[in-house]
């Protein structure tokens, strides 16, 4: 016979619907609520992206240690916190019970990466994903999730140039950077992408894919990597990196006050700070052991 007792690993729960109005949510050991995740939530709005709220109930209130944003962004889509929304009740907690709850809820839950998303969202059939996947592979290169060459590895990446630049960029990114370095893994990194995409917002047809090809490509994709590393962190670096290579020796050189005119911040640097000398790209040194 099975003596098991399954009950044993099913949570003393029940489940009721409660209106926000009556759910407490201001525990000390909570973050504090995030405007800017509750606005752009309710602007994308999904039923059924809808999770359960946990509810403790002690002394007959009912304090959420677990869906404090999911209400708040309920009542903002509905206008009223008379609205139900679905709580999984637990009857049996005491404040540091809940707290402890709370602190550990994501310790052991392995988060999904942007590839799996990716992939999970080429399966729904949504246009952007598909759009992406075209493109890429348009240019004999392929999606994954290990770094070898031919393969896009920055999703992430992808999809923020899609979506803040648009299709066209994302196609003059990709056709830069393939023309360039023909695949090589480090020009398909995400600051080495996103740094392209800077570009070519920043200068659009000032910027030659002819030029670039030819007097960027003059030097590695591991070469502009590592220059652009001791320039400064992110993609700026590598836009920098890649300017610098783009305007040696030119008589009419790009001018640097339309990269950071694109940005929100301006940079410290001006164009004097940043002559030929600042960057060494004649070295062929071995990198494999950074």
């Amino acid at each position: 016979m099975n003596d098991i007792d399954y009950n044993m690993y099913v949570p003393n729960v029940h489940f009721e619907q409660i209106s926000i109005k009556n759910l407490v949510s201001s525990q000390d050991y909570q973050r504090n609520l995030s405007a800017a995740h509750i606005k752009r939530t309710v602007e994308n709005f999904d039923l059924y992206q809808i999770n359960p709220v946990k509810v403790s109930r002690r002394d007959g209130i009912n304090y959420v240690f677990n869906g404090q944003h999911t209400i708040e962004i309920i009542a903002a889509v509905s206008g009223s916190r008379d609205t139900p929304v679905w709580c999984m009740v637990y009857d049996d907690m005491d404040y540091m019970l809940e707290a402890d709850i709370f602190a550990n809820q994501q310790k052991f839950v392995k988060s999904l990466v942007p590839y799996e998303i990716f992939v999970a969202n080429l399966e729904a059939g949504n246009d952007e994903q598909l759009i992406i996947k075209s493109l890429v592979e348009s240019y004999h290169l392929t999606i994954g999730s290990s770094k070898v060459p031919g393969t896009i590895c920055a999703i992430s990446a992808l999809e923020y140039i899609y979506d803040n630049h648009g299709f066209h960029v994302l196609d003059r990114t990709l056709r830069l950077c393939v023309g360039t370095w023909e695949g090589d893994y480090y020009s398909l990194s995400s600051n080495m992408l996103k740094g392209i995409a800077k570009l070519i917002v920043a200068f659009e047809d000032k910027m030659r894919d002819d030029l670039f090809k030819e007097k960027v490509g003059h030097f590695s994709a591991r070469e502009i990597t590592r220059t652009a590393r001791e320039r400064r962190a992110g993609c700026m670096g590598y836009a920098e990196a890649i300017l610098i290579a783009y305007n040696k020796k030119m008589k009419y050189p790009l001018r640097w006050s339309n990269l950071y005119n694109k940005k929100t911040n301006k940079s410290d640097y001006s164009e004097d700070d940043l002559s030929d000398s600042d960057m060494d790209l004649n070295s062929s040194q071995d990198e494999c052991n950074e």
